[in-house]
Formats: structure tokens, C-alpha cells, sequence
């Protein structure tokens, strides 16, 4: 009997979780787990509110909280999920550079006043290299889980945070497709000046060849340039609005229906972006720019579900936003939201089975 097979006949899953155990409280190794979440906390241009660096440390304290029984999909747990070790190094540098980019962004607020033009020149270049690196250094990461087989889920950090993720599974990938579950359409190039701009992150995703698809679902704050875009990209770019969806329900349709109609622009192969400001703000308050509308928890796991069911593989996943706030309620949102994320990409690539 090798470790994991061990450790699976002494697990207690209906015990206690053991907040000195692994991510919800599970006691898998990296090496263990059929899925490695890379932990990334970094918010440098987050413009509104801060916190979303410590996201991935509040997912993990809330975590063991969880129960692990999934109904439809027996013994999910014993799949092995692991998260690697939160970077102080990043979390650190994202700390230094938030300073600088807050002090700049104010100074874009108040209308660039030239006698301090002369403070943050460099500050746009100094926080792309670092945007650079980190890109790097997280694609570098996941090419080294994916070649072993691993399945890859990013904790953000701010939505900016998942693009090397993005780039690794380009290179694994011939196509893919992105649902992405956001208030925000994230189509500004370079916004306030800063190319690896969380506001950014699906404008530099589209520049993958490989992503033959962005379906966009829960928009519900968004510029003219985003919406342009969108509308002149050929049918590249799908926004399902927020307040479409809700108004084709009031009038009748069911959201089984409307997932129906997002699933049907998708490729077989998917890649979920799933910001945690797409969900109802009182599930998510912390989250750096909350936004009143948006899904339901459930309705978010249906529409995950449906795409599962739908036989489409989902490649990879990332989940950001999530800060901490003043309770562990964010902190607990987001793990049970990560829990699905893991649970239903494995599903989608027959490492479990489930009963629909």
C-alpha cells in the first residue's frame, strides 16, 4: 500500500477538519494530489479596494470548515488535492509595488498634475517587468504540474494573476475556449497605463491564438471600448449580460436555458476564469470592486455542472478576487466555491465519476 493509499484508509471524512492538515483539511502531498492549486498573491493595480493578495491564505483557513461530502460525485475527496506553499516572496513584492501603483493611480485621479510628473515615470515600466516575471514564473510552474499529468487551478490575488497559467495550457493546447464568470468584461488594454492591469487580463489573454473563445457571463460593469471590442471581434468575444440573463428569466426562460445558450458558443476544451465579483456581492462583500446583480452560488455550480455534462473538458481554472474582509465569510465562499472548481474539472476529464 503506497502513501496515498495509506493516508485514504486512515482519513476520517466525516471527522472533524484538521486545520493542520492541507487545503480543506485534506492530508494529500503535492506529489499525492490529481490537482495542485498555485496560490497567487499579487493585487499591484487593483484601483478600488485592496485585500485580494491575502485571498489565497483566507481560502485556506476556511477550507477545513468544509464538508467533503459532494452528493453527485461519490468519494471526491480522495481524488488529492493539494495547494503549494503561498510565496512571501510575491506577496511581499505585491505589497512594495501596490504602494507605488496606488500612489500613481492617485495621481491619474487628480488629473496628472505636471510638477509631480517627474515622481512616476518609471513607475508603469518598473510594474510591468514585475508583471512580466510573475507571468513567467507562474507559466513555468504549471508546465511543470501539467507534464506530470497534474491538473492545474489558480487562487488568486487579483484577477491579473492567472495569465501565465493561461499562456502554459497555450502551449499544451492546440485551442481552447474561456468561459469566464465576472461583473467585469477585463477587455481595457493597459488600463491607467499598466499592461498586466487586473482590468486587463482578458484583453492579453485574446492575444493567444490558441483562445478561440471568451464567453463572458455576469457583466454587468463594463466601458464602450470593452463593449466595442467585443462587438467587432468577428464572434470571438460573447458577453452574456447579467441583466439579459435575468430579464429572459423574468420573462419565462428557464437558467437551465440560458446556460444552454452560453455552453452551445463554447469549444470542447474550456478554461474557467472565474472572478468571485460574477457571484451576488453578499456572498463575496470584501471583493476589491463589488458590483450589485450578478449569480447565485448555485447557479454558478449549475452552469459548471451543465458544461461537465455537456462533455466539454475543462483544462485548467483559475478563481480570483477573494479577500478576506473582516469575517471568514468571503474566505468560506471562496473555498466552497474552489472545492467545485477542482471537484467538476476532474469529473470533466474522467479522474471521478458523477451522477447527474
Amino acid at each position: 500500500m503506497n502513501s496515498k493509499e495509506q493516508k485514504i484508509a486512515n482519513f476520517d471524512p466525516n471527522g472533524v477538519g484538521d486545520i493542520s492538515g492541507g487545503l480543506f483539511g485534506l492530508p494529500f502531498t503535492i506529489e499525492e494530489s490529481e490537482v495542485v492549486i498555485i496560490p497567487t498573491p499579487w493585487e499591484v493595480t487593483v484601483s478600488y479596494s485592496a485585500g485580494t493578495a491575502q485571498g489565497p491564505q483566507a481560502v485556506m483557513d476556511a477550507s477545513p470548515q468544509l464538508d467533503l461530502l459532494e452528493p453527485s460525485i461519490p468519494d471526491a475527496w480522495k481524488l488529492g488535492v493539494a495547494m503549494e506553499d503561498i510565496s512571501e516572496d510575491w506577496l511581499k513584492t505585491s505589497d512594495e509595488l501596490r504602494q507605488k501603483a496606488e500612489a500613481y493611480i492617485n495621481w491619474l485621479e487628480e488629473g496628472s498634475p505636471e510638477e509631480s510628473k517627474a515622481e512616476f515615470g518609471n513607475t508603469t515600466d518598473e510594474v510591468t517587468a514585475k508583471g512580466e516575471e510573475f507571468l513567467q514564473w507562474l507559466k513555468q510552474k504549471s508546465l511543470n504540474y501539467l507534464n506530470q499529468g497534474k491538473m492545474v487551478g489558480v487562487l488568486g490575488g487579483d484577477h491579473s494573476t492567472p495569465l501565465g497559467l493561461m499562456h502554459a495550457l497555450a502551449e499544451k493546447h492546440e485551442e481552447y475556449g474561456i468561459l469566464q464568470v465576472d461583473a467585469h468584461a477585463d477587455l481595457r488594454d493597459a488600463y491607467e497605463g499598466f499592461k498586466y492591469s487586473h482590468a486587463s487580463i482578458m484583453f492579453n489573454a485574446l492575444k493567444l491564438p490558441q483562445v478561440k473563445k471568451l464567453v463572458q457571463v455576469g457583466i454587468r460593469d463594463l466601458c464602450q471600448a470593452e463593449a466595442e471590442l467585443a462587438d467587432q471581434s468577428n464572434g470571438r468575444v460573447a458577453i452574456f449580460y447579467d441583466a439579459t440573463l435575468k430579464e429572459n428569466m423574468y420573462a419565462g426562460d428557464s437558467w437551465k436555458k440560458e446556460c444552454k445558450k452560453i455552453i452551445a458558443q463554447l469549444p470542447q476544451k474550456v478554461y474557467i476564469s472565474f472572478d468571485i465579483d460574477g457571484l451576488d456581492p453578499k456572498l463575496c462583500p470584501a471583493t476589491g470592486t463589488p458590483v450589485p446583480g450578478g449569480l447565485e452560488f448555485e447557479q454558478a455550480v449549475f452552469l459548471i455542472k451543465q458544461l461537465v455534462k455537456s462533455g466539454r473538458e475543462i483544462i485548467g481554472f483559475d478563481l480570483c478576487e477573494v479577500a478576506p474582509g473582516e469575517s471568514e465569510w468571503n474566505g468560506n465562499v471562496g473555498a466552497r466555491m474552489l472545492q467545485k472548481l477542482c471537484n467538476w474539472m476532474a469529473v470533466s476529464q474522467g479522474k471521478l465519476e458523477a451522477q447527474f
